[in-house]
């Protein structure tokens, strides 16, 4: 069963060390918020433990918004291994949680800010090589070592892990993959490409 918003923000928040926890409370107070919403005053945040910060997420923004600010959050505090991971389980992107008042270096691109690994435009690579990865991926646990944490979670990471063949594997991932951003697909690409070099090799010579 998916996790609820509420868990995916406690278990993000968790994962943060005492110093950057009150790094996110402190910017969480001053956090630029869309119109409508208001920052959590700082008396309901000082003395919040993880769970109460979760709570009042949710309480003042909502799931889907609660979850975006959490994100642009651990952004700006630098957090951004959390700000990848609360986002793939989101289904959205860290970069579109950033604010909009966040400085962009000089000659990048707004619009391609964020990177794109191969195939930009259009289906992405495992999306449109589904059938073939599916069939001739081998010994998928360490493709599911490297995602794990980044884009699965322990109960994803455990189910999938205890299907018997490889093919049941990679079918169980890609069951995941209409919730996933494309943080969570390049990540998924990176994964093959280090433990199935050949195979990736393959697929995108045949492209050529």
């Amino acid at each position: 069963m998916p996790k609820s918003a509420h868990d995916r923000l406690l278990d993000a928040l968790d994962d943060l060390g005492e110093a950057d926890l009150k790094r996110f409370k402190r910017k969480l107070n001053e956090f630029p918020v869309k119109k409508g919403y208001k920052n959590i005053p700082k008396g309901r945040l000082e003395k919040a433990d993880t769970e109460d910060l979760a709570e009042l997420l949710i309480s003042f923004y909502a799931e889907e918004y609660a979850e975006k600010v959490a994100i642009g959050v651990l952004e700006e505090i630098n957090c951004k291994r959390q700000a990848e991971k609360l986002a793939c389980l989101a289904g959205t992107s860290a970069a579109a949680c950033r604010p909009t008042h966040r400085p962009i270096d000089v000659g990048a691109n707004p619009e391609t800010e964020e990177e794109h690994l191969p195939d930009a435009p259009g289906m992405h690579f495992i999306e449109r090589h589904r059938e073939e990865l599916i069939r001739r991926t081998t010994h998928v646990e360490g493709v599911l070592d490297m995602l794990y944490g980044a884009v699965l979670d322990n109960e994803q990471y455990q189910k999938i892990l205890f299907m018997k063949t490889s093919q049941d594997k990679m079918r169980e991932l890609y069951m995941l993959l209409p919730s996933w951003n494309r943080f969570c697909k390049d990540r998924l690409y990176e994964a093959l490409k280090v433990k199935q070099k050949y195979l990736i090799e393959d697929l995108e010579d045949g492209k050529r």
